[in-house]
């Protein structure tokens, strides 16, 4: 069934304010460019203000003070963020709960909170608790002893290992892998003798894990990424690592073993982090950047190895020039030369 709200409810449930006609009903969001009359659509960045004179959407949303161009306004300091919560409003529905369905594999000693859907070809293994509203789709496996909690979403082939602890509201996609080995090993002369890594991994309440990203269980205690945070796809966390609150990690970031995060840190795709590291509270690093010390909190890092921000800007704008300049220095050099030959023959 197709949601449909009045402007003047969906100002109400975003705490905004109406400019225009409250009584107008949409049912959907759409881009600016292709939006109809019964859509409503957004505007995050002013640089594209003059798309609204243009869209043909009911109504658009857009922080305080905009030029409406004769359109139905809904006005909120975050734009964006009222886009997201009204694609939930919209087109999140979840689908009524339906237990535990017929070809899921179930181990001894289960426990199963209310609501569940357990699709058929998941495998779940003994000792298990499965909390409240959880939804397992089929091919994930959950090992011996693991511990899921409520409102949970486990998607298609993710693996959650033997003994690993997942808080509430935390989303796995597709192949991501929770609780593998961690990667050690002890020389033993002509090769390397395998380390059991006999910890485990927990991610607190409201984390997210990308298609086919990977945290490792730790060799001894706890791998541990902490509340909110985000792991986009294809993401590797070593083992005994720990990843404070509200982090946001890009693709394809590699951390190293026993690195530490603080609270609400941002690594950009294809960060290298080495292993046994401090990176503190509020550090955002550029992407493909190589983290090869402890760093500082409050401050933005790029480059490999990792600079100040600004003096990245700076050095990588003489890069282009720098066949130029090696030409430059090579004919001063000549210059210099002969300049000195004159001198001496004085």
């Amino acid at each position: 069934m197709q949601t449909t709200k009045t402007l003047k409810e969906l100002a109400d449930y975003l705490g905004g304010t109406v400019r225009g006609d409250e009584t107008l009903v949409v049912n959907g969001l759409a881009p600016l460019e292709s939006a109809g009359a019964d859509k409503i659509t957004f505007l995050a960045n002013p640089k594209y203000a003059a798309k609204v004179a243009e869209t043909g959407a009911g109504a658009v949303l857009m922080a305080p003070g905009g030029e409406a161009f004769g359109r139905n306004l809904i006005e909120v300091a975050t734009p964006y963020l009222a886009f997201a919560k009204l694609l939930n409003l919209f087109y999140v529905h979840k689908p009524a709960p339906r237990g535990v369905m017929e070809g899921a594999s179930i181990g001894a000693n289960l426990t199963l909170g209310s609501d569940v859907t357990i699709h058929p070809g998941a495998m779940i293994g003994n000792n298990v608790r499965v909390g409240d509203r959880c939804v397992i789709h089929s091919g994930a496996v959950i090992y011996d002893g693991a511990s899921i909690g409520d409102d949970c979403l486990i998607h298609a082939n993710a693996v959650v290992r033997e003994r690993c602890r997942i808080g509430n509201r935390c989303v796995l996609q597709p192949g991501a892998v929770i609780g593998s080995d961690g990667f050690g090993y002890a020389p033993d002369g002509s090769g390397y003798y395998p380390i059991p890594q006999i910890g485990i991994v927990v991610l607190e309440d409201d984390v997210e894990i990308g298609a086919n990203s990977c945290v490792d269980r730790a060799a001894l205690e706890v791998t541990l990424i902490r509340r909110g945070t985000k792991l986009d796809n294809l993401v590797q966390i070593a083992h005994n690592c720990q990843i404070g609150e509200d982090c946001m990690i890009v693709s394809q970031v590699g951390i190293s073993g026993s690195t530490k995060l603080g609270n609400h840190v941002t690594l950009a795709g294809q960060v290298g982090v080495a292993g046994h590291l401090t990176i503190g509270d509020n550090v955002m690093i550029g992407a493909q950047s190589g983290v090869p010390n402890s760093v500082p909190a409050n401050a933005g890092y790029s480059g490999t190895p990792i600079m100040p921000h600004k003096d990245w800007l700076r050095a990588m704008a003489v890069v282009p020039r720098l066949p130029e300049l090696r030409k430059t220095i090579g004919a001063l050099e000549k210059r210099i030369a002969e300049l000195e030959a004159r001198l001496a023959e004085k």
